[in-house]
């Protein structure tokens, strides 16, 4: 979908535009599309498997490990919105379900020329080169051939849509921005079709060799170009032959730099932390991989790396999405990328809280607010265990309900849930018996598959409340 890059970060009421400029809720858009699919594959299996029951049918919607968990309830809202029930439905991260798939072929060359699997140990990065986003992140071969993710995903929007978006603005400069959009308006089909001629170039292997790339242009721009190609600063680097744009292979690569020089740059840094070490393998997946320049420049960036790219990247990260359908349990760890919190009332410093923090309970003077750290940005989850435990005393004597606040920063040293850069994600409402402020509540927290539960327990009953974090509540 070439919406993704738009979600993060996203918000309930997030629009997107389309190339006319009109708007739409992305809510809307993305449950049409999934609706779409859906459908389709519904008549293809009809027409191949009979009987089949469509509640028996297990879906699996990948996201960008990068996004958050607002996000990730994002497009379970869509899918649920499209008709898929939640109970059948797992949300994978795309460079883990593109780890998946690779931990089975055969990318290791030994010394007697034989080919093998990853080994229990093998630490590899995995570049997921998409079309909006890239993610970047280290796993871990484990025993029984799981998963451990080391370093948090990290990553941005520079995936192969910056190098589309560089290849119009040089279009600009030849016939400028107005001319452009016009003839997008008039002719959004030929638009259309000189984007995918110039897609094809991208992934084509020759276009490294050649000194000239040649793209062809739609007939309404022939002319245009052709007077004005000319007296452009590219006239010796740029020609037009007919209806074929040709134009020298550094023009071309000139279009791949903004985006190759942030991912290279990205994943230099990664390599320099301290997790990261004892790296082997770059694993490139995504269709953006495809691209020659790009494999080209990881390999001359990282000689002592081996770079590893599948047969056909871009359906890596789809086929290790059903591998992680059926073994969801094959990911033992991943690493939080994010500061988890809870909103509390502690005792109240007197010179050091603000004045406006301070409430009075029936456990005294109370400091409002108070951002009570769970979980560390960086710091190891493991897989359907509780992350976090811990007893909270309760503020007043006939307090019958506690709401528990969950909240997320990356911002460190956040002192107040009212600081800039930390945001509400969800809640759970907590029913408490009996009277008095000698009662605690239990919140435990738990990073069950991709998606976040909050647990609290009443202590004096046993009583649980819990819930996946949903930040559209």
């Amino acid at each position: 979908m070439g919406y993704k890059e738009e979600l993060y970060p996203l918000h309930g009421d997030t629009m997107l535009d389309d190339e006319t400029g009109k708007s739409l809720r992305a809510l809307t858009v993305f449950s049409l599309c999934i609706r779409y699919m859906v459908e389709d594959m519904t008549a293809m299996y009809k027409q191949q498997v009979s009987g089949m029951d469509p509640k028996n049918i297990h879906w699996v919607l990948t996201v960008p490990a990068i996004w958050d968990d607002a996000a990730k309830q994002f497009m379970r809202h869509a899918a649920e919105e499209a008709g898929i029930s939640g109970s059948n439905l797992s949300i994978a991260l795309e460079p883990e379900a593109a780890s998946i798939y690779c931990r089975q072929l055969p990318v290791h060359v030994d010394e007697q020329g034989r080919f093998s699997r990853f080994q229990t140990g093998t630490k590899y990065v995995v570049l997921d080169a998409g079309g909006g986003t890239i993610d970047i992140t280290v796993h871990e071969i484990c025993d029984g051939g799981h998963l451990k993710e080391l370093y948090k995903a990290t990553g941005g929007a520079w995936g192969g849509t910056v190098v589309d978006n560089a290849f119009l603005d040089f279009i600009e400069t030849l016939i400028g921005k107005d001319m452009l959009m016009r003839f997008k308006e008039e002719n959004m089909e030929d638009f259309i079709d000189f984007l995918r001629d110039f897609e094809l170039k991208k992934r084509a292997s020759e276009s490294t060799r050649k000194e000239n790339v040649t793209i062809k242009i739609p007939f309404d721009l022939i002319e245009l170009v052709n007077s004005k190609v000319k007296s452009s600063p590219y006239n010796k680097q740029v020609t037009l032959a007919g209806d074929k744009l040709r134009m020298d292979i550094s023009v071309f690569r000139l279009f791949f730099k903004e985006s190759i020089d942030n991912i290279v740059m990205h994943v230099k840094d990664l390599l320099g932390n301290s997790e990261a070490s004892g790296v082997e393998a770059i694993l490139m997946v995504g269709g953006y991989s495809e691209s020659p320049i790009l494999k080209e420049t990881i390999q001359k960036e990282f000689p002592r790396m081996n770079i590893i790219i599948p047969p056909e990247p871009s359906l890596a990260i789809l086929t290790g999405a059903v591998i992680f359908g059926h073994c969801p349990h094959l990911i033992e760890q991943r690493v939080s990328k994010f500061i988890y919190g809870v909103k509390l009332k502690r005792e109240f410093v007197k010179g050091r809280d603000p004045k406006e923090k301070r409430i009075k309970t029936d456990a005294g003077i109370r400091c409002d607010d108070h951002f009570h750290i769970m979980v560390q940005s960086g710091e190891p989850l493991s897989i359907d265990d509780y992350q976090f435990e811990e007893r909270f005393p309760i503020s007043f004597i006939y307090q019958k309900f506690v709401k528990v606040e969950l909240y997320t920063t990356t911002i460190k040293h956040v002192k107040f849930v009212t600081d800039k850069g930390c945001k509400r994600i969800g809640s759970v409402t907590v029913p408490v018996s009996g009277r008095g402020i000698d009662r605690r509540v239990i919140i435990r927290l738990k990073f069950g598959g991709t998606e976040l539960r909050l647990e609290c327990e009443e202590e004096d009953t046993g009583l649980i409340t819990s819930k996946f974090i949903d930040s559209f509540d």
